[in-house]
């Protein structure tokens, strides 16, 4: 028979449940995750279960899959505190049923599943989608930087990884001439080839790291040469504009020949001079003065840029050195930058939004519906958003898709102003050309009318589409529909830190924390439904 027990507390008596779950209210969060993994398809998960053999049985997946949702959902995600938590914490214990696995245990179980843990946040979202929610007439994209699990400390030159690395082959062939020498000499004594010794294990988790760090130098100058020729495609391009009488919009590309530059601009400006004529009203004459203050100002950068060029030029080693100087810079700037991390080395020293300070960590997209559910996630090494837009489109798309979904309008801020993400595939989309106060001031004090002429070019024609009243009103969605999910993300699943390291698995890790922030507003819903 069942016995209760008493509670006294200040005069008052309290009769606790014979049954630990009596606990617990019945729309308690961890209800609702145990019936979600009941529900989910977690074969992937039961495929590598040891069910049989010597020692103890394993853990149930479906067991250990709750519990790391609701970990999550709770903001751990540290596989110590979640072991802790199995002991002395009420829901954690109906999740694992009083059998709490070991940290070692819920972290082999988090790094072994990552497919399965993508396959997680598309079965919860289709859930949601069940449930009448993802609504994606109007999505959001935006970007964050979250933090590798490895400390900026770890960060070493590429100069200090190829001497370590050759440091290390050369200990190895001195290494290997004085086993071989050990070898022979054993071998003679004992009158014959015996069985050889163990290989040193010395330095052998250094040498792996060094290893990793090199491979991942080869990734990144693949990657910087990728950018540079782009660099010089974007220089060309505004070079070519200019020659042929434009007046392109923006700075000129960082790194184009300045002396180039300004005697096409002086050539530009004198043709325009001559169309004008001598004659004219005052209009005319207004524009005349405007253009030769402008030739002006141009023929003084010219004779500056050809004095800068003179002295660069003067040695050519010293021209080489500005060059490569130059170039990691501006690798720098991309997030490229020229170190490498031992800890984890694909992850980029990256700036947090702004004043945020510098982040070792990855570009973290999150596509986010109209009602506040992410719908596609996409992890980068770059430090800004501009390489980001398509993959992250492609990724919600592939998801709304699958839902019988079609995406009506894909907003995003000026950090995805390129051709490039203008002119990609559907959806159409709303990029702003500026950020968002400029967007509304232009709409309202330069309105335009009416789709854009067809000879603009896509930046114009989107500069044009931005300043129309009702574009700039169906931008306002943008900020009030994925920032909040962002920081939903951040502060109450706690998604600041990777708890994982290297792409596929901080992918793997982002997938398993949008499937909970997803489960928590289906969790939401059900409740507000009854």
């Amino acid at each position: 028979m069942a016995r209760s027990y008493r509670l006294v507390q200040r005069d008052q008596e309290f009769l606790l449940p014979p049954n630990m779950t009596d606990w617990l209210p019945g729309s308690h969060l961890v209800w609702f995750v145990l019936d979600v993994v009941d529900r989910l398809d977690t074969s992937e998960f039961h495929a590598t279960r040891r069910t049989g053999g010597v020692g103890r049985a394993g853990y149930d997946p479906d067991m250990l899959l709750a519990l790391m949702i609701y970990a999550y959902a709770c903001g751990e995600r540290s596989s110590r505190r979640i072991e802790q938590l199995c002991t002395d914490h009420v829901a954690y214990r109906v999740v694992c049923a009083q059998d709490p696995p070991d940290h070692s245990t819920i972290a082999r179980f988090r790094a072994a599943h990552d497919r399965a843990f993508v396959e997680v946040f598309a079965q919860v979202l289709r859930l949601c989608a069940e449930a009448g929610m993802v609504s994606v007439g109007v999505i959001s994209i935006d970007g964050t930087k979250i933090a590798a699990n490895a400390a900026k400390s770890a960060n070493r030159s590429q100069d200090w990884v190829r001497e370590q690395a050759r440091r290390i082959a050369a200990d190895a062939v001195r290494e290997a001439a004085d086993v071989d020498a050990a070898e022979d000499a054993a071998e003679d004594a004992a009158g014959g080839p015996q069985s050889p010794p163990p290989q040193l294990g010395t330095k052998a988790g250094r040498a792996a790291a060094i290893k990793k760090a090199m491979e991942e130098i080869a990734r990144q100058d693949a990657r910087h040469d990728e950018a540079d020729a782009a660099d010089a495609a974007r220089q060309q391009d505004y070079l070519r504009r200019t020659e042929a009488g434009e007046v392109p919009t923006g700075p000129p590309p960082a790194g184009i020949d300045k002396v180039r530059l300004y005697e096409l601009r002086i050539t530009r400006d004198q043709q325009r001079l001559a169309e004008l004529g001598d004659g004219g009203g005052k209009p005319i004459t207004e524009r005349r003065k405007d253009l030769r203050r402008i030739l002006k100002r141009w023929q003084a950068a010219l004779e500056q840029a050809r004095a800068e060029q003179a002295a660069g030029l003067a040695d050519r080693r010293g021209s080489a050195a500005r060059i490569r100087a130059y170039k990691d810079a501006r690798r720098a700037q991309r997030g490229g930058a020229v170190v490498v991390n031992l800890t984890d080395p694909q992850a980029r020293l990256m700036t947090e939004g702004s004043g945020g300070g510098i982040v070792q960590g990855y570009n973290s997209q999150i596509v986010s519906s109209d009602d506040h559910l992410v719908i596609g996630v996409h992890v980068s090494q770059d430090a800004n958003d501009t390489n980001c837009f398509t993959p992250a489109l492609a990724a919600a798309t592939t998801q709304t898709e699958a839902l019988g979904k079609t995406i009506g309008l894909a907003l995003a801020d000026n950090g995805y102003f390129t051709e490039d993400n203008l002119t990609s595939e559907d959806p159409p989309r709303l990029i702003a050309p500026g950020k968002c106060r400029e967007v509304h001031h232009g709409a309202k004090h330069n309105p335009a009318h009416g789709p854009p002429p067809p000879d603009l070019s896509p930046l114009d024609a989107m500069r044009h589409k931005m300043r129309q009243p009702e574009n700039a009103e169906k931008y306002k969605r943008r900020s009030a529909t994925v920032e909040p999910v962002i920081g939903h993300l951040k502060d109450r699943i706690g998604l600041r830190r990777f708890a994982r390291r290297g792409m596929h698995a901080v992918n793997a890790e982002l997938h398993l924390a949008a499937a909970v922030l997803n489960l928590t507003r289906l969790h939401h819903r059900a409740l507000a439904t009854g």
